[in-house]
Protein backbone atom coordinates (compact mmCIF):
# COMPACT_ATOMS: atom_id res chain seq x y z
CA UNK A 1 0.00 0.00 0.00
CA UNK A 2 2.80 2.45 0.92
CA UNK A 3 4.64 1.61 -2.28
CA UNK A 4 1.51 2.34 -4.30
CA UNK A 5 1.00 5.69 -2.53
CA UNK A 6 4.60 6.68 -3.26
CA UNK A 7 4.11 5.89 -6.94
CA UNK A 8 0.90 7.94 -7.03
CA UNK A 9 2.64 10.83 -5.29
CA UNK A 10 5.53 10.75 -7.76
CA UNK A 11 3.10 10.59 -10.67
CA UNK A 12 1.19 13.56 -9.27
CA UNK A 13 4.35 15.62 -8.92
CA UNK A 14 5.40 14.67 -12.44
CA UNK A 15 2.04 15.73 -13.88
CA UNK A 16 2.17 18.96 -11.90
CA UNK A 17 5.69 19.75 -13.17
CA UNK A 18 4.67 18.86 -16.73
CA UNK A 19 1.58 21.09 -16.53
CA UNK A 20 3.64 23.93 -15.10
CA UNK A 21 6.23 23.59 -17.87
CA UNK A 22 3.53 23.51 -20.53
CA UNK A 23 1.87 26.58 -19.02
CA UNK A 24 5.14 28.51 -18.99
CA UNK A 25 5.82 27.48 -22.58
CA UNK A 26 2.37 28.60 -23.76
CA UNK A 27 2.71 31.88 -21.84
CA UNK A 28 6.12 32.49 -23.39
CA UNK A 29 4.66 32.12 -26.87
CA UNK A 30 1.47 34.14 -26.35
CA UNK A 31 2.54 36.91 -23.95
CA UNK A 32 3.70 40.07 -25.72
CA UNK A 33 6.85 41.87 -24.65
CA UNK A 34 7.25 45.54 -25.58
CA UNK A 35 10.91 46.52 -25.61
CA UNK A 36 12.38 50.00 -25.97
CA UNK A 37 15.54 50.66 -28.00
CA UNK A 38 17.43 53.85 -28.77
CA UNK A 39 19.29 54.36 -32.02
CA UNK A 40 21.79 57.22 -31.82
CA UNK A 41 23.29 58.68 -34.98
CA UNK A 42 25.12 61.97 -35.49
CA UNK A 43 23.83 62.10 -39.09
CA UNK A 44 20.21 62.19 -37.97
CA UNK A 45 18.55 65.50 -39.00
CA UNK A 46 17.29 67.55 -36.06
CA UNK A 47 13.65 67.33 -37.05
CA UNK A 48 13.78 63.54 -36.77
CA UNK A 49 15.24 63.55 -33.25
CA UNK A 50 12.88 61.56 -31.04
CA UNK A 51 11.03 59.83 -33.87
CA UNK A 52 9.47 56.63 -32.53
CA UNK A 53 9.28 53.62 -34.82
CA UNK A 54 7.30 50.52 -33.85
CA UNK A 55 8.79 47.50 -35.57
CA UNK A 56 6.65 44.38 -36.08
CA UNK A 57 7.84 41.28 -37.88
CA UNK A 58 7.15 37.61 -38.49
CA UNK A 59 3.59 37.42 -37.22
CA UNK A 60 2.88 34.31 -39.33
CA UNK A 61 -0.84 34.91 -38.81
CA UNK A 62 -0.54 34.94 -35.01
CA UNK A 63 -3.38 36.34 -32.92
CA UNK A 64 -2.89 38.03 -29.55
CA UNK A 65 -6.31 38.48 -28.00
CA UNK A 66 -9.58 38.65 -29.89
CA UNK A 67 -9.00 40.42 -33.22
CA UNK A 68 -5.40 40.98 -32.11
CA UNK A 69 -6.61 43.42 -29.46
CA UNK A 70 -3.58 42.87 -27.20
CA UNK A 71 -1.16 43.57 -30.04
CA UNK A 72 -3.00 46.69 -31.15
CA UNK A 73 -3.16 47.93 -27.57
CA UNK A 74 0.61 47.46 -27.19
CA UNK A 75 1.21 49.46 -30.37
CA UNK A 76 -1.07 52.28 -29.21
CA UNK A 77 0.72 52.45 -25.86
CA UNK A 78 4.08 52.75 -27.67
CA UNK A 79 2.94 56.07 -29.23
CA UNK A 80 4.61 55.49 -32.61
CA UNK A 81 5.27 58.13 -35.25
CA UNK A 82 5.58 55.34 -37.81
CA UNK A 83 4.98 51.58 -37.85
CA UNK A 84 7.07 49.22 -39.99
CA UNK A 85 6.27 45.59 -40.80
CA UNK A 86 9.23 43.62 -42.14
CA UNK A 87 7.61 40.58 -43.69
CA UNK A 88 6.06 37.21 -42.88
CA UNK A 89 2.86 38.91 -41.79
CA UNK A 90 1.12 35.70 -42.90
CA UNK A 91 2.26 32.33 -44.18
CA UNK A 92 0.98 29.30 -46.04
CA UNK A 93 -0.66 27.99 -42.85
CA UNK A 94 -2.69 31.16 -42.20
CA UNK A 95 -6.44 30.79 -42.66
CA UNK A 96 -7.70 33.52 -45.03
CA UNK A 97 -4.38 35.42 -45.18
CA UNK A 98 -5.86 38.28 -47.22
CA UNK A 99 -8.55 38.94 -44.61
CA UNK A 100 -6.01 38.73 -41.77
CA UNK A 101 -3.72 41.21 -43.53
CA UNK A 102 -6.59 43.55 -44.39
CA UNK A 103 -7.93 43.80 -40.84
CA UNK A 104 -4.59 44.12 -39.08
CA UNK A 105 -3.18 46.49 -41.69
CA UNK A 106 -6.16 48.83 -41.49
CA UNK A 107 -6.11 48.74 -37.67
CA UNK A 108 -2.40 49.62 -37.56
CA UNK A 109 -2.73 52.37 -40.17
CA UNK A 110 -5.36 54.03 -37.98
CA UNK A 111 -2.73 54.28 -35.21
CA UNK A 112 0.16 55.70 -37.27
CA UNK A 113 1.49 55.67 -40.85
CA UNK A 114 2.35 52.05 -41.56
CA UNK A 115 4.87 50.63 -44.05
CA UNK A 116 5.24 47.01 -45.18
CA UNK A 117 7.61 44.76 -47.09
CA UNK A 118 7.17 41.08 -47.91
CA UNK A 119 8.98 38.14 -46.34
CA UNK A 120 9.73 34.71 -47.74
CA UNK A 121 6.56 33.17 -46.34
CA UNK A 122 4.15 35.49 -48.13
CA UNK A 123 5.70 34.28 -51.37
CA UNK A 124 5.28 30.69 -50.20
CA UNK A 125 1.53 31.37 -50.38
CA UNK A 126 1.88 31.92 -54.15
CA UNK A 127 2.46 34.97 -56.29
CA UNK A 128 -1.23 35.60 -56.84
CA UNK A 129 -1.78 35.54 -53.08
CA UNK A 130 1.06 38.03 -52.57
CA UNK A 131 -0.56 40.54 -54.92
CA UNK A 132 -3.90 40.10 -53.14
CA UNK A 133 -2.26 40.57 -49.72
CA UNK A 134 -0.48 43.71 -50.92
CA UNK A 135 -3.71 45.12 -52.32
CA UNK A 136 -5.59 44.32 -49.10
CA UNK A 137 -2.97 46.20 -47.10
CA UNK A 138 -2.93 49.15 -49.49
CA UNK A 139 -6.75 49.38 -49.40
CA UNK A 140 -6.51 49.62 -45.61
CA UNK A 141 -4.09 52.54 -45.73
CA UNK A 142 -0.75 50.71 -45.44
CA UNK A 143 2.09 51.86 -47.69
CA UNK A 144 3.44 48.76 -49.42
CA UNK A 145 7.07 49.27 -50.43
CA UNK A 146 7.71 47.04 -53.43
CA UNK A 147 11.32 47.87 -54.25
CA UNK A 148 10.57 51.56 -53.87
CA UNK A 149 10.94 54.40 -51.39
CA UNK A 150 8.96 57.25 -49.85
CA UNK A 151 9.89 60.43 -48.02
CA UNK A 152 8.51 61.07 -44.54
CA UNK A 153 8.63 64.61 -43.19
CA UNK A 154 8.93 65.52 -39.52
CA UNK A 155 9.97 68.75 -37.88
CA UNK A 156 10.97 70.30 -41.19
CA UNK A 157 13.33 67.45 -42.06
CA UNK A 158 12.93 64.31 -44.15
CA UNK A 159 13.68 60.64 -43.65
CA UNK A 160 13.57 58.22 -46.57
CA UNK A 161 11.96 54.83 -46.00
CA UNK A 162 12.95 52.30 -48.66
CA UNK A 163 11.64 48.74 -48.85
CA UNK A 164 12.56 45.68 -50.89
CA UNK A 165 10.56 42.59 -51.71
CA UNK A 166 11.93 39.33 -50.34
CA UNK A 167 14.36 37.45 -52.65
CA UNK A 168 11.69 34.73 -52.93
CA UNK A 169 9.74 37.17 -55.10
CA UNK A 170 9.80 37.68 -58.84
CA UNK A 171 13.02 36.58 -60.53
CA UNK A 172 13.29 39.82 -62.50
CA UNK A 173 12.48 42.17 -59.63
CA UNK A 174 14.54 45.30 -59.04
CA UNK A 175 17.73 44.60 -57.14
CA UNK A 176 18.53 46.25 -53.78
CA UNK A 177 21.51 47.93 -55.45
CA UNK A 178 19.25 49.46 -58.11
CA UNK A 179 16.89 50.75 -55.43
CA UNK A 180 19.78 52.34 -53.52
CA UNK A 181 20.92 54.02 -56.73
CA UNK A 182 17.43 55.46 -57.21
CA UNK A 183 17.39 56.78 -53.63
CA UNK A 184 20.65 58.68 -54.14
CA UNK A 185 19.67 59.90 -57.62
CA UNK A 186 16.40 61.34 -56.35
CA UNK A 187 17.42 62.60 -52.91
CA UNK A 188 21.15 63.32 -52.98
CA UNK A 189 22.57 62.08 -49.68
CA UNK A 190 19.46 61.55 -47.56
CA UNK A 191 19.04 59.99 -44.17
CA UNK A 192 17.42 56.69 -45.04
CA UNK A 193 16.17 53.50 -43.47
CA UNK A 194 15.96 50.25 -45.41
CA UNK A 195 13.20 47.73 -44.66
CA UNK A 196 14.43 44.27 -45.68
CA UNK A 197 13.07 41.01 -44.29
CA UNK A 198 16.18 38.83 -44.37
CA UNK A 199 18.45 39.36 -41.37
CA UNK A 200 21.10 37.03 -42.76
CA UNK A 201 21.73 39.08 -45.91
CA UNK A 202 22.87 42.18 -44.05
CA UNK A 203 26.55 41.41 -43.62
CA UNK A 204 27.16 40.31 -47.21
CA UNK A 205 24.72 42.51 -49.12
CA UNK A 206 22.45 45.06 -47.41
CA UNK A 207 25.22 46.64 -45.34
CA UNK A 208 26.92 47.73 -48.58
CA UNK A 209 23.96 49.79 -49.87
CA UNK A 210 24.61 52.89 -47.75
CA UNK A 211 21.44 52.96 -45.65
CA UNK A 212 21.82 54.63 -42.26
CA UNK A 213 19.83 51.83 -40.64
CA UNK A 214 18.49 48.52 -41.97
CA UNK A 215 15.47 47.04 -40.19
CA UNK A 216 14.88 43.30 -40.57
CA UNK A 217 13.12 40.24 -39.20
CA UNK A 218 13.36 36.58 -40.25
CA UNK A 219 15.65 35.51 -37.39
CA UNK A 220 12.91 34.80 -34.80
CA UNK A 221 15.43 35.54 -32.07
CA UNK A 222 17.06 32.19 -32.66
CA UNK A 223 13.81 30.53 -31.42
CA UNK A 224 15.37 29.24 -28.17
CA UNK A 225 17.46 31.94 -26.52
CA UNK A 226 20.25 30.75 -24.29
CA UNK A 227 22.65 32.81 -22.17
CA UNK A 228 25.72 34.10 -24.03
CA UNK A 229 24.24 33.10 -27.42
CA UNK A 230 22.24 34.78 -30.17
CA UNK A 231 19.78 31.91 -30.13
CA UNK A 232 20.02 28.17 -30.55
CA UNK A 233 18.48 27.53 -33.97
CA UNK A 234 18.50 29.73 -37.07
CA UNK A 235 15.77 29.84 -39.68
CA UNK A 236 18.13 27.99 -42.02
CA UNK A 237 18.29 25.18 -39.42
CA UNK A 238 21.80 26.25 -38.44
CA UNK A 239 22.96 26.07 -34.84
CA UNK A 240 23.91 29.22 -32.92
CA UNK A 241 22.93 31.76 -35.60
CA UNK A 242 23.86 35.43 -35.58
CA UNK A 243 21.94 38.65 -36.31
CA UNK A 244 18.74 37.37 -34.67
CA UNK A 245 17.79 40.10 -32.16
CA UNK A 246 18.77 43.72 -31.56
CA UNK A 247 21.50 45.86 -33.13
CA UNK A 248 24.44 44.70 -35.26
CA UNK A 249 27.17 46.46 -37.22
CA UNK A 250 28.94 45.29 -40.37
CA UNK A 251 30.95 47.21 -42.96
CA UNK A 252 30.31 50.45 -41.09
CA UNK A 253 26.52 50.02 -41.40
CA UNK A 254 24.00 49.13 -38.71
CA UNK A 255 21.02 46.81 -38.58
CA UNK A 256 18.18 46.19 -36.14
CA UNK A 257 16.59 42.73 -36.09
CA UNK A 258 13.24 41.99 -34.45
CA UNK A 259 12.75 38.73 -32.55
CA UNK A 260 9.36 38.57 -34.25
CA UNK A 261 5.91 37.72 -32.98
CA UNK A 262 4.76 34.38 -34.38
CA UNK A 263 6.03 30.89 -35.11
CA UNK A 264 6.42 28.76 -38.21
CA UNK A 265 4.30 25.61 -38.15
CA UNK A 266 5.07 23.49 -35.07
CA UNK A 267 8.05 25.55 -33.90
CA UNK A 268 7.94 27.34 -30.55
CA UNK A 269 9.86 29.91 -28.49
CA UNK A 270 11.80 29.40 -25.26
CA UNK A 271 13.04 32.42 -23.25
CA UNK A 272 12.04 34.41 -26.33
CA UNK A 273 8.66 36.11 -25.93
CA UNK A 274 6.90 37.69 -28.94
CA UNK A 275 8.36 41.16 -29.36
CA UNK A 276 6.93 44.59 -30.09
CA UNK A 277 10.09 46.63 -30.69
CA UNK A 278 10.02 50.40 -30.22
CA UNK A 279 13.03 52.18 -31.75
CA UNK A 280 13.56 55.82 -30.85
CA UNK A 281 15.90 57.76 -33.16
CA UNK A 282 18.23 60.24 -31.49
CA UNK A 283 20.87 62.59 -32.86
CA UNK A 284 24.42 62.11 -31.70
Amino acid sequence: MKSRMKKLKRASWFLFALSLLLGVLIWGNKSLQTEQFTYTDARLPGGLDGLRMVHLSDLHGAVFGRDNAHLLSAVVEARPDVIVITGDLVDENTARPEAYAAFLGESLAEIAPTYYVTGNHEWACGMEAVETIKQSLADGGVTVLTNEFVCVERGGDTIVLAGIDDPNGYADQKSPEALATEVYAACGDPYWVLLAHRNDRFESEYSLLGADLTVSGHGHGGCIRLPLTDGLLGTQHNLFPSHTAGFYENNGARQFVSRGLGNIGMTFRVFNRPQVAVITLEGG
